[in-house]
């Protein structure tokens, strides 16, 4: 009898050889004064790193247009490229392999944090709405302010951004790079109808809508290889009023133009990064939602011809069945990591979890929350 995959067994993820699949997802974490990584960022990511292991960075800035956060990392300067490179250097000493995440929010974003305090840019006119908050740099949350629309000339620059911010992502060490292209930020805010009212060729039908999420793919794939790049998408997560009237066509859309892709260029991606509809439909039961998003997820993995990453608040059981059941190639975790350095570790031995504190998600302390939450050695010889 064959053995069935699991969370720990290898996976070879095109070039890259893993000896498991549980995977740091990337998440915001606001540590990088100015926008540059630091000390504490070296010691965050050689913390969460193992041998064969595989780390994504938070979400790193492409522009000085592109954050919409309090201290976020950016990847598009001279001086950000060499303190990533520590970064880099610390997670391959240690074994692991890293990709950096190349981030635009677009209209998440307020004047405070745009150069001459302009407009964020977006697909749109239309403002996120007032159930949504933005983080203000002296930690209140303030509104999402009005965007401007982007003109085709402008949107040229902006692929020209993700091309160059790439270049800088592999010149600082990163082994590749993963397009943001999910939850309301500016690639979804192109894919999703609800945000999307654009009548020119970025707009209306499947095909444009899917036109700048496959033009930023083109471009980076031209300066750093297929092998190097992955994308994130998340047809079906309302985040930020990110809405559309049909999550499932939407994905299975994406998915046809990157097999396509892939096809053309005679090299697959590294992964497609998927995170599954947990927040949606919230009307409907805990049974229903659950039924739900296996269906859409089998469908979208059924459909690509790649490596599959799955992300959404899983857990050990809920990651080992994904990967068993053959729904997931690998299994992002988030929130579990942030208070887990040596999540991978615990989750193997099924030992107890370090519970996590929301309150330091976001703050800029660079110990606090963020580097000082114990390891299961340090734990055990307490007691």
């Amino acid at each position: 009898m064959a053995d069935i995959s699991s969370l720990f067994s290898p996976y070879n993820m095109g070039k890259f050889n893993l000896s498991h699949r549980v995977v740091l997802a990337p998440m915001t974490r606001c540590r990088a004064l100015k926008g540059i990584p630091n000390a504490a960022h070296v010691e965050y990511y050689a913390q969460r790193s193992t041998p064969g292991g595989f780390l994504i960075t938070e979400g790193t800035s492409i522009s000085p247009t592109s954050s919409g956060f309090p201290h976020v990392p950016g990847i598009y300067t001279d001086e950000q490229v060499e303190a990533w490179r520590s970064v880099v250097d610390a997670v391959h000493a240690k074994g692991s392999i890293i990709f950096c995440q190349l981030w635009h929010v677009g209209r998440a974003s307020n004047p405070v944090y745009q150069p001459g305090g302009a407009a964020p840019i977006s697909s749109t006119s239309k403002p996120i709405s007032e159930k949504w908050r933005v983080l203000m740099p002296d930690g209140s949350h303030g509104v999402f302010s009005e965007p401007h629309a982007l003109t085709t000339a402008e949107i040229s620059e902006v692929v020209q951004h993700y091309r160059q911010s790439a270049i800088n992502a592999i010149r600082a060490g990163f082994d590749g790079i993963e397009i943001h292209g999910a939850h309301g930020y500016l690639i979804d805010q192109f894919l999703k109808d609800a945000i999307n009212d654009r009548t020119d060729e970025y707009g209306g039908s499947l095909e444009n809508r899917c036109r700048f999420l496959m033009q930023v793919v083109e471009a980076v794939v031209s300066a750093i290889g297929a092998e190097r790049l992955a994308v994130r998408i998340s047809p079906a997560i309302d985040h930020m009023d990110a809405f559309d009237s049909d999550p499932l066509g939407l994905g299975l859309a994406v998915i046809e133009k990157l097999n396509k892709f892939q096809k053309e260029k005679g090299t697959k991606l590294a992964y497609l990064h998927v995170t599954q509809p947990r927040f949606t439909l919230l009307e409907r039961t805990e049974a229903e939602r659950e039924e739900d998003s296996v269906d859409l997820m089998q469908q979208w993995r059924r459909a690509y011809e790649g490596t599959l990453m799955c992300s959404g608040g899983f857990t050990r059981d809920s990651g080992m069945k994904a990967v068993a059941q053959g729904l997931a190639d690998l299994v992002s975790f988030g929130r579990l990591f942030i208070s887990n350095p040596d999540l991978v570790s615990k989750l193997k031995l099924n030992a107890p979890l370090t519970s996590y504190n929301r309150n330091t998600f976001y703050t800029s302390d660079p110990v606090i929350g963020y580097t000082d939450y114990p390891f299961l050695q340090k734990q055990t010889h307490a007691n």
